[in-house]
């Protein structure tokens, strides 16, 4: 295919193809002039050092070397101060400018590959003209640069714990240099949160007073019990190589700094974020944000990778709720259960005590001990269905208590590429009953195997691409893949026997159709938050504190829950095409290699790698 072609492709799949507008400034000393062609390799590799060199924490979430991101920021700490995220912005479109100039390669991999990265690029230069916000390495052009689920505020504490590991005395004092630098970050978050809010832009009142808890409970108490401090300490009690004098030093540096820069950093954003509470709006969609409308119509276009407009995917999401319904009837009535709506029956079933763990600390390792089990289990049959596997191993974890209130039930993150990290399936368990056994066999395939551990593992995998290409976020692909996943166990008989477990996974599926209904609603339509939480509780019958903690979600993130659906829904739609063309020459394991081992991409792009493998089993 030639590379016009794809670029339109692309361009139509993700994001606008107009270019980013940017206030001129003074030449940056790093960019190579048009006319002087750098190589495709030299846009790629400054691209990969723009963005990480902003975001210091999410290049060591993935293990990145110095030689990977073009600078050692093993002791670095992010800016989010308006500059820099204007700076880089910046510098991430006149890349993009570069790449698009770029003769098209003969070769038609490295033509799509030319594409695809060109497709980052400008996803990471976020929407054009559109200030507000910061650039999020998973999520793009994310929002609010504070909130309640994610963003600078929560991520940085978690990346310390989770991502900076103490196996030498540097590594202890690269922490302590991040503990340094953490006031001035918290610092550059309040900066950009101020002045998104002077020019209107700031999150609905509800998510802020939730932010505001999780804020407070990293500024309050005694340094020594704060959760970054702990982490230090018990990570450097388990370095052998110090003396008892350099250890009792190093932890009291570490106490001094997670006071005077942690927790003051933290108190003072938190004056900040009440200083700036009146100014939040009770309205709960993007709609009510200056240019919100805009930027709904353009996270459609990017997070869930389609052209339909938000009144198509509403009516899409109503149409698939009405088909899931019937299934999950069908099953209920065969189980005695025929009294009440599908939702009804659900929530009855979630409060019996026999789909239910103990609500204690031996009832939570019990759930924990299953989902190892299921994943263990799905293992064995793996070898049948896909042809590569993954080097990566996978990890179970809770999702730390600090942050669970408004965190989702459950959520992976990604192994680091030189494999000194797991790839991590984090459990809510704040509420056991919002965790019935039905639902986590479904839970434990869309976030483990072969779901979002499997894909991104595999992903990383393939050193023979771009480091973006192999983080990269396609959010319809990944989030489509991971719900494909949860039909294709089906498939893979690992409901066999067992109909409650099938009933969650309908449940589930039931879940992502709902949500094209409410953020079409809560965005383009202008629900209320209140509205939104109704329709999503009574048609799923899924417990209060989930259905308001997603809710809140989708307020945060306009436009990311789209991807799930949308994705599945193609991922099914290629796998049918080929089926058919195929006949008996379709083979479901080099299927899945072909869908994974060329990364995430563009669900258009996909399209066109499944047609040209097609015709070439064809020939």
């Amino acid at each position: 295919m030639k590379y016009s072609a794809l670029a339109v492709l692309v361009c139509a799949a993700l994001t606008a193809c107009s270019e980013p507008n940017p206030t001129p400034t003074a030449p940056n000393p790093d960019s190579v002039a048009v006319q002087h062609a750098p190589s495709v390799a030299t846009l790629y590799d400054q691209a990969t050092h723009a963005l990480f060199q902003a975001r210091a924490l999410n290049a060591a979430g993935l293990g990145l070397s110095a030689e990977q991101t073009g600078k050692d920021l093993s002791a670095q700490l992010e800016d989010y101060g308006s500059e820099n995220e204007h700076a880089l912005r910046q510098r991430l479109s006149q890349l993009a400018q570069q790449l698009a100039a770029l003769p098209t390669p003969a070769n038609a991999a490295d033509a799509e590959n030319q594409a695809v990265m060109l497709n980052i690029v400008r996803y990471y230069a976020g929407q054009p003209g559109f200030a507000a916000g910061y650039i999020d390495p998973w999520m793009g052009h994310s929002a609010f640069v504070v909130n309640q689920i994610n963003g600078p505020v929560i991520d940085m504490p978690g990346a310390l714990q989770n991502s900076h590991p103490i196996n030498s005395e540097q590594d202890a004092k690269n922490y302590l240099s991040r503990l340094e630098k953490f006031g001035a970050a918290l610092a550059s978050v309040q900066q950009k949160f101020e002045l998104d809010a002077k020019s209107g832009w700031i999150a609905p009142k509800i998510l802020l007073e939730r932010a505001l808890v999780i804020i407070d409970s990293f500024a309050a108490g005694d340094a020594s019990d704060n959760v970054v401090y702990l982490d230090f300490a018990r990570k450097l009690n388990a370095l052998k190589e110090l003396t008892e004098a350099q250890r009792e030093l190093y932890l009291a540096e570490a106490k001094t700094l997670v006071s005077s820069q942690v927790q003051a950093g933290y108190q003072k954003l938190a004056a900040s974020v009440r200083q700036q509470l009146p100014l939040a709006g009770s309205e709960s969609g993007i709609w009510a944000q200056p240019g919100g409308s805009e930027y709904y119509a353009w996270s459609v276009r990017q997070l869930g990778d389609t052209e339909l407009s938000p009144e198509q995917i509403h009516q899409l999401g109503l149409s698939e709720v009405e088909r899931i319904s019937q299934e999950m009837d069908q099953i209920l009535k065969t189980e005695g259960y025929s009294s009440g709506s599908v939702g009804e029956r659900m929530a009855q079933l979630n409060n019996e005590p026999r789909f239910l763990y103990e609500d204690s600390d031996a009832g939570r390792q019990q759930l924990l001990d299953d989902l190892n089990h299921y994943i263990k289990e799905i293992s064995t049959k793996m070898p049948d269905w896909f042809v590569t596997q993954p080097p990566y191993e996978v990890e179970v974890r809770r999702i730390p208590v600090e942050i669970q209130d408004s965190a989702a039930g459950g959520q992976y993150s990604s192994p680091a590429i030189d494999g000194s990290k797991p790839g991590i399936y984090w459990i809510n368990l704040r509420d056991i009953k919002a965790n019935a056994k039905f639902d986590l066999k479904t839970l434990t395939y869309h976030e483990a195997i072969p779901g979002h551990h499997w894909q991104i593992a595999l992903n990383l995998a393939q050193d023979q691409l771009p480091l973006l290409r192999r983080v990269a976020p396609y959010n319809s692909y990944i989030e489509g893949w991971a719900l494909y996943s949860e039909l294709l166990a089906k498939e893979m008989g690992m409901y066999q026997n067992d109909p409650f477990s099938d009933l969650g996974r309908l449940k589930a599926e039931l879940f992502r159709a709902v949500r094209l209904v409410v953020d079409s609603g809560l965005h383009a339509k202008k629900w209320s938050r209140e509205q939104a939480i109704d329709y999503m509780a009574k048609t799923t019958g899924t417990t209060e504190s989930d259905v308001v903690a997603e809710i809140e979600r989708y307020m945060a993130w306009p436009g990311q829950a789209l991807g799930y659906k949308l994705g599945m829904l193609k991922l099914v739609e290629l796998r049918q095409y080929a089926r058919t063309e195929l006949g008996d020459k379709f083979d479901i394991r080099a299927f899945h290699d072909l869908v994974l081992l060329g990364g995430a991409v563009p669900m258009a792009v996909l399209e066109q790698k499944v047609k040209r493998w097609v015709a070439a089993q064809k020939a």
